[in-house]
């Protein structure tokens, strides 16, 4: 076959269905937009724990002279004796305790000041109100229950807090959304399939002359299925190409745009950058190949029979 030929039909074809084409393009970007979002929350997943689990901390927090409240304060302030008592017992749990640092309440304040600068309510708050800190970094995040239940309770702490509980409901969180994109990414798959079959059963019917005549002529099969093939194929790259658009634009203004500039939490949070769109697009580019060369050759098979 002839490749001006070949593409003179596709073009042909594509301008006589532009509707159902249409449809095709947009259900295939939308399917394959939602399975490139799932593939990137995933990744985010896998980034975030890389970060956070390097810098995860234990917090214990010691009494102040408004802890009356908390069982282990009824002795008011923490002592020194008692801050001491704890520095020794995290030095007793290394390697586990990988490294601690000490922050009292006047560091503290400091930090308030800064992060809430433009609270309305930071006048209301002083030092002494602000509990002195350990704050434990350690050698294996997976083993932080160990340090919390050693110091809850203790005299002359307050409270101790794990990062991790926060940081394990986020990743709980991302996976349910990953999981939700790639779970509707299938839905609308699916959607595909059945509007690509639908079209090419039109545009079929609607050319039934023709097949009957390159039937007549000893046509093969080649040469009466492929132009259906390619503007299939067409379509569904268009929607691929529109999907990777898509996700770089949402990563590039909203991801990266966002989180990724300083004082807005990008010097928080790792995140995803556009280099990883541009790592999944040819898989969806793939996908894009696969799902059309499928769909368009089985129904062909069915409902053009040579």
């Amino acid at each position: 076959m002839r490749v001006t030929f070949l593409l003179g039909e596709v073009a042909n074809g594509i301008r006589r269905n532009a509707s159902m084409i249409i449809s095709v393009v947009l259900v295939s970007m939308i399917s394959l937009f939602f399975l490139g979002a799932g593939l990137l929350a995933q990744r985010e997943v896998s980034v975030a724990k890389g970060f956070w689990y390097d810098k995860i901390q234990v917090s214990i927090f010691f009494c102040t002279n408004q802890s009356t409240q908390v069982q282990s304060c009824t002795g008011g302030a923490a002592t020194k004796a008692q801050q001491d008592q704890v520095k020794s017992q995290l030095d007793g749990m290394k390697p586990l305790v990988e490294r601690v640092y000490y922050e009292s309440s006047a560091d503290a304040y400091q930090r308030f000041k800064q992060q809430f600068r433009n609270s309305p309510y930071l006048s209301d708050v002083s030092a002494d109100s602000l509990p002195a800190s350990y704050r434990v970094k350690l050698s294996d995040p997976d083993k932080y229950s160990d340090v919390v239940d050693a110091f809850r309770g203790q005299p002359g702490v307050e409270a101790v807090s794990d990062q991790s509980r926060v940081l394990g409901t986020f990743f709980k969180l991302l996976n349910v959304v990953s999981v939700g994109a790639v779970g509707l990414a299938a839905v609308m798959v699916i959607c595909a399939i059945l509007l690509i079959t639908t079209t090419i059963r039109q545009v079929a019917y609607s050319r039934r002359r023709q097949v009957s005549i390159m039937r007549l002529v000893g046509a093969s099969a080649t040469v009466i299925y492929l132009p259906f093939v390619m503007e299939i194929l067409v379509a569904t790259l268009l929607g691929a190409a529109l999907a990777i658009g898509l996700l770089w634009a949402l990563v590039h203004y909203g991801v990266e745009g966002l989180f990724n500039t300083r004082g807005s939490g990008g010097d928080l949070v790792s995140m995803i950058g556009t280099q990883d769109v541009w790592d999944f697009a040819p898989w969806l580019v793939a996908g894009a190949i696969v799902i059309a060369l499928a769909t368009a050759w089985l129904t062909l098979r069915r409902f053009l029979r040579v």
